[in-house]
């Protein structure tokens, strides 16, 4: 694997609870040659037992960077990807693994890919799921569907080190995606608007919310466009500083 673009993969943990699952995990990407581990508010990852299940790839522990939230771990990167099985009305459309690595080619040369696991208990939460670009699961039988977290962190490296391969010099071609921290804004934006005009469920606004996420991401917006979408929005918070409410019947 050339090592330019795994370079360009980040494997994202969120509250890893075992610390041997953290070592087998290091041991995972250094097969693939990725070297990028993102913790968020992970066990005790430097523990004994991490180092030993990480083998020859103990020093990439030392070099983990920590996170008090996935929002902060995702916000330099252009793309990431939900390892999840659970679907549901509020995670959209749940891609298989080889279908979301495809995705990359979409992207230019620069983007920056993470792919994001949650806990090995849980997994990741909707909320989690929606703050990703997309989500993604390992088809497995139904009896026994579940992975061990290095196990699905291994099939989603071959797949993506593999199609960001395939990409080659296509990707030079394309339009780079914006980091996920600058589109925060505007959704921000977006949120207040609607729930100024009355236009979401107060109780479930995830409902509208999570869908205007996942349009967004695959529009994949570039600085221009971001620019006109949250101007537009701020001209259409300015003029409805009087709006007196949702019409009523009657």
């Amino acid at each position: 694997m050339d090592s330019g673009l795994s370079q360009r993969l980040t494997i994202v943990l969120v509250e890893p609870q075992q610390p041997g699952n953290i070592g087998m995990v290091v041991r995972a990407m250094a097969n693939f040659g990725v070297d990028e581990l993102r913790l968020v508010n992970p066990c005790p990852h430097l523990h004994p037992e991490a180092r030993k299940f990480a083998v020859g790839a103990a020093p990439l522990l030392g070099r983990a960077r920590i996170y008090d939230s996935l929002p902060a771990a995702l916000g330099d990167l252009t793309f990431s990807v939900a390892a999840t099985r659970r679907t549901g009305r509020l995670r959209g459309e749940l891609l298989d693994v080889a279908a979301a690595a495809h995705q990359v080619r979409q992207g230019g040369s620069q983007d920056r890919i993470g792919l994001v696991f949650g806990r090995e208990d849980a997994g990741l939460t909707s909320e989690e799921v929606a703050l990703c670009s997309c989500s993604a699961t390992i088809a497995t039988a139904p009896e026994v569907g579940s992975l061990n977290l290095a196990q699905a962190v291994v099939v989603f490296l071959y797949e993506f080190t593999r199609e960001l391969a395939a990409a080659g010099v296509a990707a030079e071609a394309a339009s780079e995606r914006l980091p996920q921290a600058e589109l925060e804004p505007l959704f921000a934006q977006i949120e207040a608007l609607l729930t100024r005009i009355a236009f979401i469920n107060p109780s479930c606004p995830e409902a509208v919310l999570n869908r205007l996420r996942r349009l967004l991401h695959r529009a994949a917006p570039d600085g221009e466009d971001l620019n006109l979408l949250r101007g537009l929005c701020s001209q259409l918070t300015w003029s409805i500083n009087d709006w007196r409410g949702r019409k009523r019947g009657g």
